[in-house]
């Protein structure tokens, strides 16, 4: 059963290292995400599960020991999922589950094993929960840490422009995960988020399956723009 969960934005740019320069801008996100973490330690999970966005439909998996790194942008920078090892060592992690296993690693996470969930943006919103759902069936005690940005059109910088829905699909984002209202993210329109470049809406939809019945409850703990990206911090509990 599902007992704990984090929501955590997924951009490199939370790594200090690869946001050189502009590093103290997402401070006050990068401890959220420590607060979110340490909700999750408090309910010992006998597992954890990571779930991101990856390029591909999915949902393909990655275990324990998977490994990342963010050379791509410049930085002498690897990251293994979970516990140093062989598993896994071929299978590398999209940059959406190596800022999560960046994260685990800078809060010494050791709470249990770690293995890895990418889904894709044309993941249909059932299969997204079908699959949420898979995830805590006969399992112990499972914890998510599911990564995923909002929209990146709240501004004429960001990356898509302007586009004046995306305030609005924010904000029903930010209060859907504060809620833990599954109802509302089950139901957020997947072609909206895709034109609006949300990159969170079928983590957050494999997360809405597997909190079924699990009765939680829900905290936005950071909700902000930089850069025209929507990030937000949640906890569930």
């Amino acid at each position: 059963m599902l007992v704990a969960a984090a929501v955590c934005p997924c951009p490199p740019l939370l790594v200090p290292e690869v946001a050189a320069g502009a590093a103290p801008e997402l401070d006050a996100a990068r401890a959220a995400c420590t607060d979110a973490l340490g909700v999750l330690a408090a309910a010992r999970p006998d597992r954890l599960v990571v779930v991101g966005p990856v390029d591909a439909p999915g949902p393909e998996t990655y275990p324990e020991g998977s490994r990342g790194s963010f050379r791509g942008f410049g930085v002498d920078l690897d990251v293994r999922l979970g516990r140093a090892g062989d598993a896994g060592a071929e299978r590398l992690l999209p940059y959406s589950l190596a800022v999560a296993a960046w994260l685990l690693a800078r809060n010494g996470w050791s709470d249990g094993p770690v293995e890895g969930l990418g889904v894709g943006e044309r993941l249909a919103p059932g299969d997204c929960a079908r699959a949420g759902r898979q995830l805590v069936t006969g399992a112990g005690r499972v914890a998510l840490l599911v990564m995923g940005d909002a929209s990146a059109c709240r501004t004429l910088k960001a990356p898509g422009y302007l586009d004046e829905r995306a305030a609005p699909f924010d904000a029903e984002v930010g209060r859907a995960l504060g809620a833990a209202d599954l109802p509302a993210l089950l139901a957020l329109d997947s072609g909206l988020a895709r034109e609006l470049k949300v990159s969170g809406r079928a983590p957050w939809q494999v997360l809405a399956g597997a909190a079924e019945g699990a009765g939680l409850g829900g905290s936005l703990l950071f909700e902000d723009a930089p850069y025209g990206v929507g990030y937000a911090v949640a906890t569930w509990s």
